[in-house]
């Protein structure tokens, strides 16, 4: 981090220096939350490095921190411009400072802000707990469905009960509320709720019906929750990805294997089914995903699917080959190409099939078909606690709901959470 310099109160570059460097602070604290939003569920970044990350982004929020009164005016001019890394960095600002009226506007601000909202949200799953002692209180207390939105949230990030229970936040009036209680029941491990979460699932309100059967899955239902995940996860919508994850981590191989079936029938769900024969686990599987990792379309998620059943990493010599030429993804620079969509599979390696198959040649009699495998072994606690420790973001994520899963009634484990504070946790955990 470049060093604030210390200046005398009457020097008279005080004023023209010390903004311009605080706005660089701030600015590029913005910056690194932006990228941190797509790091945090990247298949090439592990632990160590969003740490690396992590350390990068507090050291540019501790360069606002030190501008003192100056920064209030600052962070207001950038609000005007900027979206949701200038709401995040304004956010830990207030908060630190423990500056309840600064606060009230961003709240304000966010309410009729939706780009802005994930960037204040963020800060408060960022700063430290005893940070938002009274504040989140206020919040949850609060007549705004935001704010109460907002209180709630903050909880489940630091995974502390809101009051679901005595509070009643899972019958609040407000859908975007109630939806988000739905949410925290499942990641603070709260059983007690399962059956209230199951008859959830047919609420009025779509994202109120996913988080209830989302969560009552996590927490041990294999029926009416379990039952709108494998619907959900094959209609288009705001939440398939998740949907079909969490189904397919929940049903057994062999129920799994007939889900899956359909979906070889359609071509344009040939994605779906490379997905999720990796998120299935059997090693049966492994000789059809090799055929795929010759298919340029389709390479890099096979090997992801082949990675996740044998834990081989693939960007690793000697499995890991060049782009192919010509191969185009996504957006480009030509004005008349009307592809402006990301490419999925940005990130994952393209591997050298030969290579791959001579490894398992070596290696797959050790892999019993019919067996769920995760990342080279079966599902156990210690090896999901290895995944987290030492896994990329993708592969974590996996481990902690496979965590929730083997011993429902435990916390989820937040992989969104800043670095040093999940070491800790790993720490604890091992």
């Amino acid at each position: 981090m470049p060093s604030v310099p210390q200046m005398d109160d009457d020097d008279p570059h005080r004023l023209s220096i010390l903004p311009a460097i605080v706005r660089h602070h701030l600015d590029d604290a913005s910056t690194q939350h932006t990228t941190r939003k797509f790091l945090v569920s990247a298949p090439h970044l592990n632990l160590r490095l969003l740490r690396r990350h992590d350390d990068r982004l507090a050291a540019h929020l501790d360069g606002v921190a030190v501008a003192g009164d100056d920064k209030h005016t600052i962070c207001e001019v950038a609000l005007q411009s900027g979206g949701a890394g200038a709401a995040f960095v304004t956010t830990v600002q207030a908060l630190e400072d423990r500056d309840r009226a600064f606060l009230q506007k961003l709240l304000t601000l966010c309410d009729t802000d939706l780009s802005r909202r994930s960037g204040m949200l963020a800060a408060f799953g960022w700063i430290e707990r005893s940070q938002l002692q009274g504040v989140v209180r206020e919040l949850l207390l609060s007549t705004s469905t935001f704010e109460r939105f907002a209180g709630v949230a903050a909880c489940s990030m630091h995974r502390v009960d809101p009051g679901l229970g005595p509070a009643r936040r899972l019958e609040d009036p407000d859908p975007l509320v109630r939806a988000r209680a739905y949410r925290a029941a499942g990641e603070l491990g709260m059983r007690e709720f399962v059956s209230r979460l199951g008859s959830a699932t047919r609420d009025e309100d779509p994202a109120c019906q996913f988080w209830a059967a989302w969560s009552a899955v996590l927490l041990g239902d294999r029926r009416d929750g379990l039952e709108f995940l494998r619907a959900a996860a094959l209609q288009d919508g705001p939440f398939r990805s998740r949907a079909f994850a969490l189904a397919l981590l929940t049903m057994s191989e062999q129920v799994g294997h007939a889900y899956l079936r359909p979906l070889a029938q359609d071509p344009a769900l040939l994605r779906w089914l490379v997905k999720g024969v990796g998120i299935v686990g059997d090693p049966t599987y492994v000789p059809w995903l090799l055929r795929y990792m010759e298919d340029d379309r389709l390479a890099r998620l096979a090997g992801e699917s082949f990675t996740l059943i044998t834990g081989l990493d693939l960007s690793r010599p000697p499995f890991e080959r060049a782009r192919p030429d010509n191969f185009e993804s996504g957006p480009n620079d030509d004005p008349a190409d009307e592809n402006v969509a990301m490419d999925e599979d940005e990130g994952l390696p393209w591997s050298d099939v030969r290579q791959v198959q001579a490894w398992w040649n070596q290696n797959g009699g050790r892999f019993a078909a019919g067996v769920r495998h995760f990342m080279g072994a079966p599902v156990k606690r210690e090896h999901c606690i290895d995944v987290l420790t030492n896994g990329y973001q993708r592969q974590r994520i996996a481990a902690a709901h496979h965590l929730c899963l083997l011993s429902p009634g435990q916390t989820l484990f937040e992989w969104r959470a800043p670095a040093w504070r999940q070491q800790r946790l790993l720490a604890q955990m091992s």
